[in-house]
């Protein structure tokens, strides 16, 4: 890690020896085909009901979760061959319809709005997390508007899902200056491995998957192929400003860049994921400083249980004016969104998810690289 993030290394080592644990439990457990009902969600997106959160003052911060010290057997969970580690069972396809239609080949917002509906692993508000948005503010405002940390809490329970499991262990690999090369050990390499091979197995990008085939955005239909492209598309370092292999699209888009700017200060770049946000904010390197009022006059102002949000932080002392994001959505559902639009759509991309009117930024790094993408709610 750089200077920068090398004093929170006892910190992170801590979250991720935690994590590991109820991850590796719960990869054995979906391997086993023995998930506890408990903790299940249903295949279908309709039938699940948001339940309410309990009322809380928004003054009475609610702490975040302490994780427990992994056992010695599990320190090596992710760290071996990823061939040689469990993964889920992946999803039924005969519970689930995958095949794309005629309507959604013809327009990939379509598309999209189907990948919403088949985030089964996306959280509940109120139950698997809760959000404090504080007071809006202007992007230009540096006035600390919020008094509590955005993150109310999120339930241990969220990473017994290998996939948000794997995805957290991903976040420990890159230097936050981007003017730092990036360099990974075999391990780390066999994470990335690891993270495609359990995605690969959820609704998202097995959707994503035979949309691109059947729409022939990509050449070939073979599913080996098709995981070593996600892999190169997300993780392939390159040149950002002047350092070689200083970034990729997952650590820009995902993890976050700290960069210099041209009168010495020091500004965010990327960092749209709430896991990433949810785990450097509980670390203590992340301050929420207010979500970003919307531009126009009466327009919706975010709740505890909404799922798009615009604020301005600080992470390890840079500032980041406007940041979008979306909350409580699973990683494959990102990574498979941004990876449709990227290969079907265009800069601008605007889409209806769920409730949501969305515009999705999709910036090219030369012409077969994602420079950056993030979503912005549509007013």
């Amino acid at each position: 890690m750089s200077s920068r993030v090398s004093s929170e290394e006892g910190a992170m080592e801590g979250l991720l020896k935690g994590l590991i644990n109820i991850g590796i439990e719960a990869v054995q457990d979906f391997a086993a085909g023995n998930q506890n009902a408990d903790n299940s969600q249903s295949n279908d997106p309709d039938s699940r009901k948001e339940e309410e959160a309990q009322p809380r003052s928004r003054w009475d911060k609610h702490p975040h979760t302490k994780h427990q010290q992994a056992p010695d057997e599990y320190k090596q969970a992710f760290k071996r061959n990823a061939s040689d580690q469990d993964y889920s069972e992946g999803v039924d396809s005969s519970s689930i319809n995958l095949e794309p239609t005629d309507e959604e080949l013809s327009d990939y917002r379509v598309a999209c709005s189907r990948l919403w509906d088949l985030d089964i692993d996306r959280l509940v508000p109120g139950r698997d997390y809760e959000i404090d948005c504080g007071d809006g503010k202007r992007v230009y405002s540096k006035e600390d508007m919020a008094s509590n940390e955005l993150f109310r809490f999120v339930s241990q329970d969220v990473f017994k899902s290998p996939t948000y499991a794997r995805f957290y262990a991903l976040l420990d690999n890159y230097h936050a200056d981007q003017d730092v090369a990036e360099e990974f050990s075999s391990r780390e390499e066999q994470e990335q491995i690891a993270f495609v091979e359990e995605i690969s197995r959820t609704a998202p990008i097995q959707y994503l998957f035979k949309y691109l085939v059947a729409s022939r955005a990509i050449q070939s239909d073979n599913w080996e192929e098709f995981k070593r492209m996600l892999q190169r598309l997300w993780f392939d370092l390159y040149r950002r400003d002047n350092t070689r292999n200083s970034s990729s699209a997952f650590e820009h888009v995902f993890v976050g860049e700290i960069k210099d700017r041209e009168n010495n200060d020091e500004e965010v770049s990327g960092l749209h994921n709430w896991i990433q946000f949810y785990i450097e904010e509980a670390k203590g390197s992340l301050d929420y400083q207010g979500y970003i009022l919307p531009r126009r006059r009466g327009g919706d102002e975010p709740d505890s249980h909404t799922r798009l949000v615009t604020v301005q932080f600080t992470w390890n002392g840079a500032r980041k004016p406007a940041s979008s994001s979306f909350i409580g959505v699973s990683p494959e559902f990102e990574l498979a969104l941004y990876t449709l639009c990227f290969f079907c759509g265009d800069e601008d991309n605007h889409l209806v998810l769920g409730s949501y009117a969305v515009n999705v930024k999709c910036y090219r790094y030369g012409r077969n690289r994602i420079g950056s993408v993030f979503p912005i709610a549509e007013e």
